[in-house]
């Protein structure tokens, strides 16, 4: 419903909407519970580009196999990488290691409770260090995530397109926020995003800010957003291997760049030339190619993969960098889902 008692301010009024509609999540603490910096710290990580509803399994497993930062810090990253697979940009889960490492040997297995302090940790940027600093540890710090900016754009009719338009909406946002209960609140407008203010279809009638919003007549429209760039689009060739025993070939990607430390297929460098070709990487094997090609969009590009599948005889040794997986633990290594995709195509060719 609209603002009930225009005497109350703007955060107030969203306080108590978030106190009768806030959301049930596994990560956050229930009503007169102290949060666990340790779980908004990984809620906020996984969140990164990734939906609530993908990331409520993923938090659960992680939680169970590692359920505090001393636990995660003692883990081998390979499994902490297998735990990840399927969330994406992978660089989130090295740096959720590295940084459980430093909290475990340099801070005590505590986490600093301030944003700026925060923001000194691998992986913990503006926002994540505000959601951290607000929600775990009460300061009035300033959490903006794409929910917010939306709902900043449309109750302020800013009309700049982002991502020109970020500074005007951090500026918007840190006006509100309170000083009293300011994790509940950036909480709170993250979930009034969520459920309320959502890209289609707000539903404005129900939002506690609608006599406030100067932008709700045109609300679909906003916030504005430049046009996007054309994905480019890369190739590759991988070579699926088969050996006589049925185990097949793997290997690790450099821990650096894209999809670094993860378990893959070997192949080629993926480049906007199609006919990129590289030595496979055992001479001995007859490669056959195999019909279609796996599809795979990043953030910056699409992938189309190529795959030549080949069966070597014997049990020879495994290149430098590679290892032989028997073919019922391919779900035991940290193969992102792309070289999941491969995989699965390229066995088609052995059958």
């Amino acid at each position: 419903m609209a603002q009930d008692n225009p005497a109350l301010s703007p955060s107030d009024s969203l306080l108590v909407w978030y106190d009768a509609h806030a959301r049930r999540l596994p990560w956050r603490a229930r009503p007169g519970e102290r949060p666990d910096p340790y779980r908004v710290w990984l809620s906020e990580v996984m969140l990164q580009q990734t939906t609530v509803a993908t990331v409520r399994d993923y938090f659960l497993r992680f939680t169970e196999l590692w359920p505090s930062v001393e636990t995660l810090a003692a883990a081998e990253l390979d499994d902490v990488l297998r735990a990840w697979a399927g969330l994406g940009y992978y660089a989130r889960a090295r740096n959720l290691h590295k940084c459980a490492r430093i909290l475990a040997e340099e801070h005590g297995g505590r986490f600093p409770e301030t944003e700026a302090a925060l923001r000194a940790l691998p992986g913990v940027g503006r926002y994540t260090a505000a959601a951290i600093a607000a929600i775990a540890f009460g300061e009035r710090s300033v959490v903006v995530d794409g929910n917010v900016e939306r709902v900043m754009a449309r109750l302020f009719r800013v009309e700049t397109p982002l991502p020109a338009a970020k500074t005007i909406l951090y500026d918007r946002a840190q006006d509100l926020t309170p000083a009293h209960r300011p994790g509940d609140y950036a909480q709170a407008v993250m979930d009034l995003g969520a459920t309320v203010c959502t890209p289609r279809r707000p539903k404005c009638l129900l939002c506690p800010w609608e006599a406030l919003c100067a932008g709700k007549d045109r609300a679909e429209d906003l916030p504005r957003k430049a046009a996007k760039k054309e994905k480019p689009t890369r190739h590759g060739l991988a070579y699926l291997l088969m050996r006589a025993d049925g185990a097949v070939l793997l290997r690790r990607r450099p821990e650096r760049g894209l999809l670094g430390g993860m378990i893959e297929v070997p192949g080629t460098t993926w480049t906007e030339d199609a006919s990129a070709a590289e030595t496979p990487p055992l001479e001995a094997a007859l490669w056959r190619d195999v019909p279609g090609r796996v599809r795979h969009t990043f953030t910056h590009f699409h992938l189309e993969i190529s795959v030549r599948a080949g069966k070597v005889d014997g049990r020879p040794d495994a290149p430098d960098d590679c290892l032989w997986c028997p073919l019922d633990a391919i779900g035991d290594q940290a193969l992102p889902t792309v070289m999941r995709k491969v995989v699965a195509h390229g066995l088609k060719g052995l059958a």
